[in-house]
């Protein structure tokens, strides 16, 4: 029989499966802690247990979603067989895979409002990113160039991403997709090895 924490995890876990089940076919609008509550199979004050109010729900949302990034970044910046340009390439391929595939949550990653608390797992996955850009500019770059060649990289495949999402990335218009953009930008940051430069005050 599971503890009573462990029942208020499966729980807490049900209402976040039930949530984001909601949040993939309609959006933030299709979320609400009743609907939560009815997909997930609990009592009608259940979720009010778990969560303040829905921004609350959200914002756990957004933070679980951040933890399988970091998580898929991890595996890569671990996997000391992968060529540094294939490593990088895979992990914003990933992350713009995710966005294509599930818009909604993509951009309620992306979304946390002013003010609210940072989300340890998303700080941890732009570490894994900067970690990555390091292997390809090498170590006789400047300092801070891999931060600040990361945050570039990070904006590239998050508008790659958006534009694909909203229908204006047509491979006729462009004669590319997102992944041979993607590609591109890491391309351009590897010609950089060595000479790689920060930004300048």
């Amino acid at each position: 029989m599971p503890t009573r924490a462990e029942s208020a995890a499966q729980t807490r876990q049900a209402l976040l499966d039930a949530a984001a089940a909601l949040l993939d076919i309609g959006g933030p609008d299709a979320v609400t802690l009743r609907e939560v509550g009815n997909g997930a199979g609990v009592s009608r004050s259940a979720p009010y247990r778990h969560f303040a109010d829905k921004d609350a729900l959200l914002a756990a949302l957004a933070s679980q979603a951040w933890e399988v990034v970091a998580g898929g970044l991890d595996a890569i910046v671990a996997d000391a067989g992968l060529d540094p340009e294939d490593a990088l390439r895979t992990a914003l391929r990933a992350l713009s895979d995710l966005g294509v595939g599930r818009p909604h949550l993509y951009r309620l990653m992306f979304a946390t409002p002013a003010g609210a608390p940072a989300i340890p797992a998303a700080a941890r996955a732009q570490d894994g990113l900067m970690n990555l850009v390091g292997r390809v500019i090498g170590p006789d770059a400047e300092r801070d160039a891999a931060r600040h060649h990361a945050a570039l990289l990070l904006a590239t495949a998050h508008g790659v991403t958006e534009l694909d999402i909203h229908g204006h990335l047509p491979p006729e218009k462009w004669h590319a997709d997102r992944y041979r953009l993607i590609d591109l930008a890491v391309s351009t940051t590897a010609a950089s090895r060595g000479t790689a430069t920060g930004i300048r005050s």
